[in-house]
């Protein structure tokens, strides 16, 4: 008899972008030209720096063990980077790296939640936050944000989580925002620090996209007086210097936070290689030219995104602000066909032609308040976005094929219509 596994490994919910991956593969090796535009990874090459440092650090045997809390090289670096872009009152020792920034939602979850204590997370959310909550023990408490308001969290929401929940414990921001592109401004943070300010909450703040600004720049809630002690922030390398196959990140937060951390490292990933600490450390100090040489590049292909998808009946987008993902309303499309969100998504993908497909995701992928979306990343070149583009009207008009899938796949029938917002 074989071992029963937990209850939650039996339940655990995984990132659909990577679901929707595996299926885009299998269809490109079988012969199916596919343009992929699901999952968030830079069509970019790694910075030059951290290429070549990377390189270096092999050839000089940089291989072996260092220190979980870090190398002195990359703390220094990460922290004069976040304080001189940021305004954040870091120093070496409030740095800690890890392979990406994804994993720093399971140790800020260990750091602070017990059993019981509520989390509030802003719908639609990436979605490895609920599983790492629930890791816990703790409760995923949801609230929507909307198209209508740009996406932006609210202070009264907060407030009234605060003073209504049994057990308030975190707050969990994301700015720029996955999968909605919205951009919590300075005033929001100071806001929030305002209302949370010595009280027991603490704040996981996830900026993986901080360099992909389109309109103003970024701001952290660390940099608001006091946030240190309660907050951790989470940056990657993945996004701005293209280097998501070498899983970098790092967090921020206070000495007792960082060396909390520091031990769970330690006693679950034993440290970050050396020779990537390095490479990431050079992109910090020498490759910022290039990265924002890059950003714009992003920036063309969301605007291209944006503008062709708002030209297709029923698709709404915000103008783009931020990330490198186009998030529209697409529920008059949905409800006139009768497909949810994402049954639409997989039918971009599988069922609308046999020799082309377009892979994204159904906004429900990121929590109930996505529904009635579509996520696009722009992390396909410019020629292969307009390809995209100019399929997806042919795809929607192609009405037998959308009733020969649902026929097929009855799960993805729509049972209600959507909600339409003005």
């Amino acid at each position: 008899m074989a071992a029963t596994l937990s209850q939650f490994a039996q339940t655990l919910s995984v990132e659909t972008a990577f679901t929707v991956l595996a299926v885009a593969k299998q269809l490109k090796a079988a012969g199916k030209d596919v343009v992929e535009l699901e999952i968030g990874d830079s069509p970019f090459e790694s910075t030059a720096s951290a290429k070549s440092t990377g390189i270096q650090a092999i050839n000089e045997n940089q291989s072996h063990y260092c220190p979980s809390s870090g190398v002195p090289a990359f703390r220094e670096a990460a922290a004069k980077f976040v304080k001189n872009e940021f305004g954040i009152p870091a120093a070496a020792e409030n740095i800690i790296p890890g392979p990406g920034a994804k994993v720093f939602e399971q140790f800020f979850c260990e750091a602070f939640l017990n059993p019981g204590d509520g989390v509030m997370v802003f719908s639609p959310f990436f979605p490895t936050y609920i599983p790492n909550i629930e890791r816990r023990g703790a409760r995923a408490v949801l609230c929507p944000l909307t198209q209508g308001n740009e996406f932006r969290p609210q202070v009264s929401d907060i407030e009234d989580f605060l003073n209504t929940d049994a057990a308030p414990k975190a707050i969990f921001l994301n700015s720029p925002h996955n999968p909605t592109g919205g951009v919590t401004t300075e005033d929001d943070l100071r806001d929030i620090a305002d209302l949370i300010r010595g009280k027991d909450i603490a704040v996981f703040s996830d900026e993986p996209y901080c360099h992909m600004i389109w309109e103003g720049q970024h701001h952290s809630i660390l940099s608001q007086p006091g946030m240190m002690d309660q907050a951790v922030a989470a940056y990657t390398f993945s996004k701005s210097y293209s280097m998501s196959g070498w899983r970098l990140g790092f967090a921020v937060s206070n000495k007792e936070i960082s060396d909390a951390i520091g031990k769970m490292i330690n006693t679950t990933l034993s440290c970050t290689p050396t020779l990537v600490q390095l490479a990431g450390a050079a992109a910090l100090e020498q490759d910022s030219s290039e990265r924002d040489r890059t950003m714009l590049l992003f920036r063309e292909k969301v605007v291209l995104l944006t503008e062709g998808l708002n030209k297709i009946p029923g698709f709404h987008s915000l103008d783009p602000t931020a990330t490198f993902y186009v998030f529209p309303n697409v529920a008059p499309v949905c409800n006139d066909l009768g497909i949810t969100s994402h049954g639409l998504a997989l039918y971009l993908l599988e069922g609308a032609d046999d020799d082309f497909g377009v892979a994204c995701l159904g906004g429900e992928c990121f929590g109930d308040a996505g529904a009635g979306f579509l996520r696009f990343s722009c992390a396909e070149p410019n020629d292969r976005l307009q390809q995209a583009l100019e399929f997806l009207p042919v795809a929607l008009s192609r009405t037998e094929r959308i009733a020969a899938f649902l026929e097929q796949n009855p799960q993805y029938r729509l049972a209600k219509p959507y909600p339409t917002e003005a």
